[in-house]
């Protein structure tokens, strides 16, 4: 189960002005649960989203790259759960722009208009004529307040839907933000997460959105990570409907574009931890604290190295005081100039190692005791400068193994 991650709740997930959502069982699941979701939009709403860089990224996320292009018009995106439509081919590109086809057919849009994503099994045709029959049902099912379904609909080895709701005042107006997001294996984005889609009924620029986006995910997205392993169907977009009625904004660093930066930022934020709470047999949530790197590039390195050690992980599943794991972490970073003496480490308040070696205060008790906690902070003071970030993860468990030795049963 998550780590101290409730299921959202339906009232506490806010209706975007300008969006409507619906999601249907198409059987490409197994287990005969939701699998499709459809989000439409209003005419007039701009998107932006990052990518993969994973060099096999899958036929969808080729498809949204040339239709999502600056200033894009989208009318709809389609998700489907249970196959990634990922080493497919032509015959993948073909499928997902039959879905883009068919969806805007029935919600009288160009295909170009309309997005397709896909999570599940990778090497695996998609069964697009499944999508095909119940596409008409979700045209019809259409509602503004279907968000939890929708993120439900879209998860594959999730325990718990992601969605997260707030709102903000921007020039005397009330503007909404509401994202969902789905992702719990195969975690380390590279300039994007799993599958998250934030949608706002703010009025915002073309430009602007697409640096929002990119600011967005190297703020919270880019910071989590489950095993290290990037996924090849990653895709983060945010959608603007421009429903609102304050002046539209042209710049971030306006009071305005930084209200709307900081509120989308805490949507995803969210969203990313519960990423990182929901790993893949997760019993320990892990936030990684680098401070005194010479620059942010610096400290996620470090960060990253911690967060994605085997040895580290299992360390803290078992809450096995082995710090000369942390230790190995730190310095496989390959720092230029590295001191290691002028490293202190802390895990939650604790101070386990000092000038690059045991604290005179650590005892093995102490640590065990402060690794046995379900929400950890593992802090580490490099001593080299005064930048810093952190980076959301969780522990390897025995049920990680078995939950991807069994993904495809």
């Amino acid at each position: 189960m998550a780590v101290n991650l409730p299921p959202p709740r339906a009232e506490d997930l806010f209706p975007v002005p300008g969006i409507d959502l619906a999601f249907a069982a198409a059987g490409i699941r197994k287990s005969g649960r939701d699998d499709v979701m459809l989000m439409r939009c209003a005419p007039g709403t701009r998107a932006a989203g990052v990518f993969t860089r994973n060099g096999f990224a899958a036929a969808p996320v080729q498809i949204c790259r040339q239709h999502l292009l600056a200033g894009s018009s989208v009318r709809a995106l389609v998700v489907n759960a249970g196959n990634a439509n990922c080493g497919t081919g032509e015959a993948g590109l073909a499928a997902a722009l039959v879905t883009c086809e068919r969806t805007a057919a029935l919600i009288d849009c160009s295909p170009r208009e309309v997005l397709p994503f896909s999570t599940g099994v990778i090497l695996e045709p998609l069964p697009v004529e499944r999508i095909e029959r119940v596409l008409p049902a979700c045209v019809a099912a259409l509602e503004p307040d279907r968000w939890l379904g929708a993120a439900q609909a879209i998860m594959t080895t999730d325990t718990v839907p992601k969605a997260v709701s707030r709102r903000v005042q921007i020039d005397g107006t009330a503007v909404t933000v509401t994202g969902m997001a789905k992702g719990v294996g195969m975690i380390e984005p590279d300039m994007a997460t799993m599958l998250a889609f934030v949608a706002t009924d703010a009025r915002i620029a073309p430009a602007c959105l697409s640096r929002l986006v990119k600011t967005v995910a190297d703020r919270t997205f880019n910071r989590v990570t489950v095993d290290g392993d990037t996924s090849t169907n990653d895709s983060f977009v945010v959608l603007a409907t421009q429903q609102a009625l304050h002046p539209e904004i042209h710049d971030l660093d306006s009071p305005a574009g930084g209200q709307l930066l900081a509120c989308i930022t805490d949507v995803a934020t969210r969203l990313a931890q519960s990423i990182a709470r929901d790993g893949e047999g997760a019993t320990k949530f892990m936030t990684v604290q680098v401070e005194g790197a010479r620059d942010p590039d610096e400290a996620a390195r470090v960060a990253k190295s911690i967060a994605n050690s085997p040895l580290v992980k299992t360390a803290f599943f078992a809450s096995d005081p082995n710090l000369g794991r942390l230790l190995m972490a730190i310095g496989k970073a390959g720092l230029s100039g590295f001191d290691p003496t002028a490293v202190n480490l802390y895990i939650g308040d604790l101070l386990v190692i000092s000038g690059g070696g045991r604290a005179a205060s650590y005892t093995e008790e102490k640590g065990a005791a402060a690794m046995a906690s379900s929400e950890l902070l593992i802090r580490v003071l490099l001593g080299r400068g005064a930048a810093a970030t952190a980076v959301w993860t969780c522990d390897f468990s025995y049920d990680y193994v078995k939950i991807n030795a069994e993904y495809r049963t």
